[in-house]
């Protein structure tokens, strides 16, 4: 790009050019998103502003963008943002870019819980996620007679997890319709967490990660969209942080662990592998290491009737619907992805 004036039409029409000589699958499409990116415009109003001339700080912005697209990195990166469903979430260098196939993933997780209830407001004191669970656990346990006991255990559990105050904790004495407790392992960015979390005011979510760059990023992405409250992100691996109250109480289980058999890995676009993190994607020499694990856990967490989703590699569904099924698993289901191939797996726990 020179120093003469360029305008929408001129900028859009180098950049396409040069990201398609850069090897650009979709040079148009890239070009349309950093532009709109640049300029603050959406990518419609591009197309009505051609005339308009770029300000010398866009087309330094733009000049930015476009070298490092032209290198491979992700769009998504570049941008700062993905739209999820009904949301959009941040994303960064670091955490694993949400995908379609995981809004397939979503919209099966959601369909395992029940009917949407009325919610009741809730003392201050104490966040929603806590004093939903400490209910659900002292109504578990009001059976035994020592009330004062089961509190006790209770509150020191969720203190555990963090971020619990056990003098707020007797303030909550609210009652109303079933709270559901959803469990997010391997959350990245957060995304599936949140979007639950913002489809279903009725749920709580405890969103697990053992990536400390994944875990502030989703932190922040439920703060952004006014979630913090219902959603939890605790740094661990896989179910290590999900509160010891919340086992055998959980109404849904869902995970997008890393799946990628190791074999698989070598063949991944080069945007991918040079990009993404390999922690979120090489899932072993079956792509199954962290399922067989997540699948094990899910028997004890889930509450009777519970269900659970994951998102898992192609070659895999059938051998993970084998191992939910030994496992104890009904209503195993294999769901295809948007382009028609084998993708997420649902499972229920028997109701008793």
């Amino acid at each position: 790009m020179t120093d003469e004036v360029w305008t929408i039409k001129a900028a859009l029409e180098w950049t396409q050019g040069y990201l398609a000589r850069k090897g650009d699958e979709n040079p148009r499409l890239s070009a349309e998103w950093l532009l709109a990116e640049a300029t603050g415009l959406r990518r419609v109003e591009l197309y009505v502003n051609f005339e308009r001339p770029l300000s010398m700080e866009e087309r330094d912005i733009l000049r930015g963008y476009v070298s490092r697209r032209g290198a491979g990195e992700p769009l998504q990166y570049i941008t700062g943002e993905v739209a999820f469903r009904h949301i959009a979430v941040k994303v960064r260098p670091g955490v694993l870019i949400p995908r379609p196939e995981t809004e397939v993933l979503v919209s099966e997780a959601l369909s395992l819980l029940p009917p949407a209830g009325r919610r009741v407001a809730r003392d201050s004191q104490i966040g929603a996620w806590e004093g939903d669970l400490l209910r659900a656990a002292e109504a578990a346990v009001g059976e035994s007679g020592d009330g004062s006991a089961a509190f006790s255990q209770v509150a020191s559990a969720l203190e555990e997890a963090g971020g619990f105050s056990s003098e707020g904790a007797e303030a909550s004495g609210d009652s109303g319709a079933e709270t559901l407790f959803v469990a997010d392992l391997c959350t990245g960015s957060g995304c599936i967490a949140c979007s639950i979390a913002y489809e279903r005011p009725d749920a709580r979510v405890v969103a697990t990660d053992i990536s400390p760059d994944a875990v502030a990023l989703a932190g922040e992405n439920a703060g952004a969209l006014g979630l913090a409250d219902r959603v939890r992100v605790v740094e661990c691996d896989l179910a290590a942080g999900v509160p010891e109250a919340a086992i055998g109480k959980l109404h849904l289980v869902v995970s997008n662990p890393p799946y990628v058999p190791t074999a698989v890995m070598a063949e991944i676009p080069e945007e991918v592998a040079a990009f993404e993190p390999a922690l979120a994607l090489e899932g072993g020499a079956d792509g199954l290491d962290v399922f067989r694990r997540e699948i094990e856990w899910c028997r004890q967490a889930l509450r009777p009737g519970g269900g659970c989703a994951f998102e898992l590699h192609e070659t895999c569904l059938d051998e993970a619907a084998s191992l939910a099924r030994a496992a104890g698993f009904v209503d195993v289901r294999i769901v295809a992805d948007l382009a028609g191939r084998p993708r997420v797996l649902t499972a229920r726990k028997p109701e008793c």
